[in-house]
């Protein structure tokens, strides 16, 4: 699929995977709207880009349609990369037997409003103004990407919340794809393992910390780069023959228990 001159989204596109990904569709020809919550990081990126920088909480169904709002205005929307996510690591049962212990309902529901709902509400109602551009080769009309994690299939402790936001983002792949497939929109996830990002920090102690976490890796044995998680993002949307995915890019981590 050619995106020379349409629009894209990238949520959580300020840094990260979601940056990486940006920079690899604007280089593609694309008009991309980073839709992020932080706006320093977010203005400057879109500013080196030529694109359009739009404040965006994945939460506020009125701030996602304001982001595909602006980017119809740059051009037919076509690709939208949905990296926006947070995560926090909490047990499920604390340790005294106590139910005020028990993992915090709210977090758990943070987690799951942010990358799950969030998730599905960009990609329903991008997938709605895609629907309306004109079908290009093989009446194709758009491409989504997902950005799920290994987490979904090697939760560890401490990872209830997380996993299972990312393995509701897995689960929905296919029966997404297979609605969409009805207006031409393809919908492909990716799965990353361990990537550098800045969640790590900065410093001697940070890089000694990555140091030891890439060994678990199989082969390289480091953290991934977020570039080389953007170039699948570049091949899913582009590649007109890649639907229903999910595709692990984690250089063969299968995540221990701890």
């Amino acid at each position: 699929m050619d995106i020379n001159g349409a629009s894209a989204i990238v949520t959580g596109g300020a840094s990260g995977i979601g940056a990486a990904s940006a920079r690899r569709l604007a280089a593609r020809g694309a008009k991309v709207v980073i839709a992020d919550l932080k706006a320093e990081e977010g203005e400057a990126l879109a500013k080196e880009i030529d694109g359009v920088f739009v404040p965006v909480d994945v939460t506020n169904t009125d701030q996602i349609i304001a982001a595909i709002e602006k980017a119809v205005e740059l051009g037919p929307l076509k690709a939208v990369v949905n990296s926006a996510g947070v995560g926090w690591a909490q047990r499920t049962i604390g340790r005294d037997g106590e139910f005020a212990s028990a993992h915090d309902l709210d977090l758990y529901k943070k987690v799951i409003g942010i990358n799950l709902i969030g998730t599905f509400d960009v990609t329903r109602l991008a997938a709605t103004a895609m629907s309306r551009n004109e079908p290009g080769p093989s009446n194709e009309r758009g491409a989504i990407v997902n950005l799920a994690s290994v987490a979904a299939f090697d939760g560890q402790i401490g990872q209830a919340a997380y996993s299972s936001s990312k393995g509701g983002v897995v689960g929905m792949t296919l029966p997404v794809a297979r609605d969409l497939s009805a207006v031409g929109v393809r919908l492909n996830t990716i799965a990353p393992g361990l990537i550098d990002t800045p969640i790590y920090g900065e410093g001697p102690e940070s890089e000694a910390f990555k140091a030891k976490l890439g060994e678990s890796v199989l082969f390289p044995k480091r953290l991934g780069v977020p570039d080389e998680l953007a170039s699948m993002v570049e091949e899913l949307i582009t590649n007109s023959y890649m639907n229903a995915e999910v595709i692990r890019v984690d250089g063969g981590i299968r995540m221990p228990p701890k």
